[in-house]
């Protein structure tokens, strides 16, 4: 029997974002499905350390990587995201402040960013290989 492989993107809940993140993941990581745990600007919460939302992210993400064995977390921001309307920079920052938050979490496995543009690409911009640093200039 062939063991299915998952990886998991905390996303926006913006249905726009989620084929281009799990497209993108598929299509650089060894996995066949994406769990998606879904928040408005999910970036900004964790960057900002919204406790109660970060908690339930938390609690969703523990699911996915204890009942799917996830070998991969990314966090997604994207343009024109209604539930956080900043600009690209900012956004890029609140990702890689939100990576710092999920590394803190000692989950063992890889952890990403990824924002989504106004042309529904995704590309990485936070975690490994990605050549942005936290804290890092833009």
């Amino acid at each position: 029997m062939i063991a299915n492989r998952f990886a998991t993107a905390i996303n926006c809940i913006d249905g726009r974002v989620q084929i281009p993140v799990r497209d993108w993941i598929k299509a650089h990581h060894p996995v066949d499905y994406v769990d998606m745990i879904t928040e408005p600007g999910p970036e900004r919460q964790l960057a900002e350390s919204n406790q109660a939302i970060v908690e339930s992210i938390k609690r969703r993400l523990e699911i996915s990587l204890t009942r799917h064995n996830s070998t991969l977390v990314a966090i997604a921001g994207h343009h024109d995201c209604a539930g956080n309307p900043a600009d690209e920079v900012t956004q890029t920052r609140q990702i890689i402040a939100a990576l710092d938050v999920i590394t803190s979490w000692g989950l063992g496995i890889p952890v990403i960013g990824l924002r989504v543009d106004e042309f529904r690409r995704a590309r990485q911009v936070g975690g490994p290989e990605s050549g942005n640093k936290p804290g890092g200039h833009l």
